[in-house]
């Protein structure tokens, strides 16, 4: 390796101005979509704020924030981050059990763990979470997004931590239990008017913003029709001043979990969405480590301005692209537009009725939800189904992260079970064949096909040392596709277990990838003789028939 190769390494993860090569041809069409995007933004980072159990305040300061930060610093061309739904799902448990002002100090914790995840290049890690459980997380997390907005419908007054269950469908169990009946009908109102107006909007023409007109139209309406309805808070008109976040180093044990929750949530939700972008348009391709230093990056700054933690937000991005959006620009815009409305337009935001967010959200939940794509799995295979099934279920009752990690372990031991049902072993007595020598039904050929690992080689092992009544054994190993050490170790046991009963093994075919493990492990030294391995099958048949024959002779 030469001298420059970690520096070029390291400014491969950095911005340059090659990001912006395309930005002469192409930034009619990217102004045009990150204003877009910054429309349909905003009532989601309004939404997700006050949706995590703080404010709508802070979910507009982490959409302008961090939406610019991983527009600049992130590894796709074409990604739009911010607050999202799923990251609103981990931190009200934070803020129930530590408070607000811990969320923040998390936040910066957490962009910490995610830079330094793609310093460390684990950008390709979520290329192993297998599609179902990827689709069962989301359903799970749509789930949970729906569930969370059940305050906004049921009551107009805060809650006070501890009042309701930190689990979302006992939470709504509860709330809806103990509603105000004299709310409902004002707040339940708001909730259609904006459903009707996201639904019907594409019909009329696919830019209107829904969700968009139905604030406004509930907006307007609340500030006409008296009504009970609770309201965003007032949004102070400019950002605030960044500072360092207060850690008490006697929390930090309690809130490091909490921590790598977000950042393992952070990194998953960013590395998928950059992943869909690059499959939905050709500008979209991305470098994965460089997209977690850009998304770890976008959390600091976010925590530095009194922010909550951002992802990648599937949904934002791909209305940028269908807009036309092609680089950087675009998502640049995008946080421009959400600041021009902090700087002008804070009075009226403030007004809008919480009701009417939660509208949007019930709706943004229904439709993360692909009916399609269910059908497909719960069709496909009983254990991707099962993987499926498994995650949404753990997402709703449990753990986001917990869920992932199941539906991994799920996945991997269906996926071990199927491959370790492949690996096979055919035993040839010679004396089968056409032979015409004498003798030949004292050998036997061991045929391996397919991997031989640890899921596999116990009863691989069985099979092959059930063999009686021979004299010399050949394994003939040219199909043995795969060998861990498990499998080396069990064909170390195997030649030494026939050779204490008096047969004599032969080995053919070792490949070259597998015979430094075999010679680690054990496997050629547990041969009587080191002349006992072939590259041939013939020479190997050769050397079984004289040693058959000098034990005739003896």
């Amino acid at each position: 390796m030469s001298p420059t190769s970690p520096l070029r390494s390291t400014r491969s993860l950095l911005p340059s101005v090659a990001d912006y090569r395309e930005t002469r041809r192409s930034w009619p069409k990217d102004l045009l979509a990150g204003a877009t995007v910054g429309i349909v933004a905003l009532p989601l980072a309004l939404g997700f704020g006050v949706s995590s159990g703080l404010t709508a305040e802070q979910g507009l300061i982490t959409a302008v924030v961090a939406g610019f930060l991983a527009a600049v610093f992130g590894g796709s061309h074409l990604q739009i981050s911010g607050p999202t739904g799923a990251m609103a799902v981990v931190l009200v448990p934070i803020v129930a059990s530590h408070g607000a002002e811990a969320v923040i100090a998390v936040t910066l914790i957490a962009g910490l763990i995610v830079v330094v995840a793609g310093l460390l290049r684990l950008g390709r890690t979520v290329s192993f979470i297998p599609w179902p459980v990827i689709e069962g997380f989301t359903v799970g997390i749509a789930a949970i997004i729906f569930l969370q907005q059940v305050p906004f419908v049921t009551t107009p007054d805060d809650l006070v931590p501890g009042e309701v269950s930190t689990n979302a469908f006992a939470a709504a169990v509860q709330l809806v239990s103990s509603a105000d009946w004299s709310y409902l009908p004002y707040s339940l109102g708001a909730v259609a008017i904006v459903a009707v107006c996201m639904l019907l909007a594409p019909k009329f023409h696919e830019s209107i913003p829904g969700s968009l007109v139905g604030i406004i139209v509930v907006t307007v309406l609340a500030g006409i029709v008296p009504n009970p309805l609770a309201t965003i808070e007032e949004i102070p008109q400019s950002l605030p001043t960044p500072s360092l976040p207060v850690v008490d180093p006697a929390s930090l044990p309690s809130l490091l979990p909490a921590a790598g929750t977000i950042a393992a949530l952070a990194a998953i939700e960013s590395l998928l969405s950059a992943r869909v972008a690059s499959s939905m348009s050709d500008a979209g391709a991305y470098q994965p480590d460089r997209e977690l230093v850009g998304q770890g990056v976008a959390s600091i700054g976010s925590s530095l301005f009194g922010g909550i933690p951002a992802t990648g937000a599937i949904a934002r991005t791909s209305v940028n692209i269908r807009a036309g959006g092609r680089t950087r620009l675009a998502s640049i815009v995008h946080a421009a537009v959400l600041l021009l409305i902090v700087l002008v337009a804070a009075g009226p935001v403030s007004r809008i009725p919480l009701a009417a967010l939660g509208g949007v959200l019930f709706v943004t939940a229904v439709r993360m939800v692909d009916l399609k794509t269910m059908r497909s799995i719960l069709r496909s295979t009983k254990s991707d189904a099962f993987g499926f099934v498994i995650t949404a279920l753990i997402t709703i009752s449990f753990d986001l992260i917990v869920a992932v990690g199941i539906g991994v372990v799920v996945a991997a031991v269906f996926a071990l079970r199927k491959l370790s049902s492949i690996t096979s072993v055919r035993i040839e007595r010679l004396s089968e064949s056409e032979s015409e020598y004498p003798g030949d039904e004292r050998i036997a050929i061991v045929h391996f096909h397919g991997p031989l690992f640890f899921a596999s080689a116990d009863r691989i092992s069985d099979e092959v040392l059930g063999l009686r009544g021979v004299e010399v054994v050949v394994l003939r190993m040219s199909q043995l596709e795969l060998v861990d050490a498990t499998g080396a170790h069990i064909l170390t046991d195997m030649v030494t277990a026939f050779e204490r009963r008096g047969i004599t093994v032969l080995i053919k075919g070792v490949r070259d990838s597998q015979a430094g493990l075999f010679e680690q492990v054990g496997v050629l030294a547990a041969l009587r003789h080191h002349k006992h391995l072939f590259d041939e099958l013939p020479a190997a048949l050769a050397h079984a028939r004289s040693h058959v024959e000098r034990a005739r002779q003896s």
